[in-house]
C-alpha cells in the first residue's frame, strides 16, 4: 500500500496531463510513439528514486530493501520514480536513489518481474528485467554521459513566482552546480542517507538543533570569514567620501591602517592587505569572464551566506530535521535578504562568487571559481532562468 499522497503532475477529472519536468516529458513523448528505446536513453542519464521508510534507512542506511507490488494486471514489478513525479515531502517516509546500471546489476530472481517507473501515472513504463534485458540496460548506461551537475532544472509544479521563488533563486548556484531542479522545496534533494551524510560530515549536524544553529549563523552572515567584508566595506567608505572609486593603494593602506586602529597584530594587517589585493586580482577576473561589469566592483560577499542557507533549508527538509513551513520560512527569509544587500542578480551572483572563491579556491581558478561562472552564465542568460523572469525589486 502507498502511504504517500498521489503524484505531481497526475491528472484529475480528465484534465489534460502536464508533466513535471523535460525528464518525464520526454519519457511519456517516446512512451506514445512506443519508443522503448528512447525511454531506457533517458533514464539512463537519470537517477531512479525508491520508496523506503525513514525507520528503515536509520537503521541501516547503505541498504536498500526494493519492495514488489502488484499492478492492476496482477503482475509482479519493483517500482521507481523519477525525480519529477517524487510525492510530497512526508516524515516517516524517504527514497534512495539509484541508477539504471545498480537497477540493471541487481538480482532478479523472478524472470517474469518488470521494472515499473512512475507507477501510476501518465508517465508510467513497464520494463521486462530479464538479463538480456538488463544488459541492454547496462549498455545505454555506459553510453549515457549522465551529466551530474552543471544544470538548470525546474519543475513545473514547483515554485515559479512570490517571495519562495524568489529565495529559491537565490540559492540556484549550488542548485545548478548539483544537477537538482532549483524551485522545489520537497521530498528530497539527493536522497536521505546521503544528505544526512553530508550534513553531518561537512556541517556537523546530526539532529534539528544542529541544523537550526548552523542556518542561523548562514542567515545572520557569521558563517564566512568577516575579513571580506571588512576591506569592501572600507572601500565603499572610501568611494563614499572621495566620489569616486579609490586607487587599490589608496584602500589597501586604509583597510591596513583602520585593521591596526581596532588593535589588530602585525600578522593580521598584512593579512588584510593581502586580501585586498587577491579581491582586485579576482575582480579583474570576474570581468573578464563577465561575473562583473567593465567597471562593476563587489560590495559585499553575504551572497555567500544567503546562498547556502537556502540550501542548508532545503537539505535539512530532505534530511527530516526539520518540516516544509520551517524551510520555507527561512528560503523567504534568505531571499528577503539578499534583496535588501543587492541591487541587481548579477550583484548577488558576483558576491557569491566572491565569498566562494576567496574561502576555497586560493587563486587555483580552478572547480570552485569555475561552478561559478558557469551557474552565472546559465542563470543570467538561459530563458527558462528564474533571474530572467523575476525581478529584483
Amino acid at each position: 500500500m502507498n502511504p504517500l499522497p498521489s503524484h505531481p503532475g497526475h491528472p484529475s477529472h480528465g484534465a489534460p496531463w502536464v508533466s513535471p519536468s523535460v525528464t518525464e516529458h520526454l519519457l511519456y513523448e517516446a512512451g506514445a510513439r512506443g519508443d522503448a528505446e528512447a525511454q531506457l536513453r533517458v533514464l539512463a542519464g537519470e537517477e531512479l528514486y525508491i520508496l523506503a521508510p525513514k525507520a528503515e534507512v536509520d537503521a541501516a542506511p547503505d541498504r536498500v530493501m526494493w519492495r514488489s507490488h502488484r499492478d492492476e494486471a496482477g503482475r509482479s514489478c519493483r517500482g521507481a520514480l523519477t525525480r519529477g513525479m517524487l510525492p510530497p515531502w512526508h516524515p516517516e517516509w524517504v527514497f534512495h536513489a539509484v541508477s539504471l546500471k545498480w537497477v540493471a546489476e541487481l538480482d532478479w530472481p523472478d524472470p517474469y518481474q518488470l521494472l515499473s517507473v512512475n507507477t501510476g501515472t501518465p508517465a508510467q513504463i513497464l520494463f521486462a528485467a530479464t538479463p538480456p534485458h538488463r544488459a541492454l540496460w547496462l549498455r545505454y548506461h555506459a553510453e549515457n554521459d549522465r551529466p551530474r551537475g552543471d544544470r538548470l532544472i525546474a519543475l513545473r509544479h514547483g515554485a515559479l513566482h512570490g517571495p519562495l521563488a524568489y529565495g529559491l533563486a537565490c540559492g540556484a548556484h549550488l542548485a545548478v552546480g548539483n544537477g537538482v531542479p532549483w524551485n522545489e522545496v520537497g521530498t528530497a534533494y539527493h536522497e536521505y542517507a546521503c544528505e544526512r551524510e553530508l550534513l553531518r560530515d561537512s556541517w556537523g549536524i546530526t539532529g534539528p538543533s544542529g541544523w537550526r544553529t548552523q542556518l542561523d549563523a548562514l542567515l545572520d552572515a557569521h558563517n564566512s570569514p568577516p575579513e571580506p567584508d571588512f576591506v569592501l566595506r572600507v572601500r565603499e567608505q572610501l568611494a563614499a567620501g572621495l566620489g569616486e572609486q579609490p586607487s587599490a593603494d589608496l584602500w589597501r593602506e586604509t583597510a591596513a591602517g583602520h585593521a591596526q586602529d581596532i588593535g589588530a597584530g602585525h600578522g593580521t594587517v598584512k593579512d588584510i592587505e593581502e586580501l585586498v589585493r587577491r579581491i582586485v586580482r579576482y575582480e579583474a577576473r570576474f570581468r573578464a569572464d563577465g561575473l562583473l561589469a567593465p567597471d562593476g566592483r563587489v560590495t559585499t560577499t553575504v551572497a555567500y551566506d544567503y546562498g547556502r542557507a537556502v540550501n542548508l533549508a532545503r537539505w535539512g527538509l530532505s534530511a527530516r530535521f526539520c518540516v516544509p513551513h520551517e524551510a520555507e520560512q527561512a528560503i523567504v527569509y534568505a531571499g528577503a535578504l539578499s534583496k535588501s544587500a543587492y541591487r541587481s542578480w548579477e550583484d548577488f551572483s558576483a558576491g557569491y562568487a566572491l565569498g566562494r572563491v576567496l574561502r576555497f579556491d586560493g587563486e587555483d581558478y580552478g572547480a570552485y571559481y569555475q561552478d561559478n561562472v558557469t551557474a552565472h552564465r546559465l542563470l543570467t542568460e538561459s530563458e527558462g532562468s528564474p533571474w530572467r523572469n523575476l525581478p529584483w525589486r
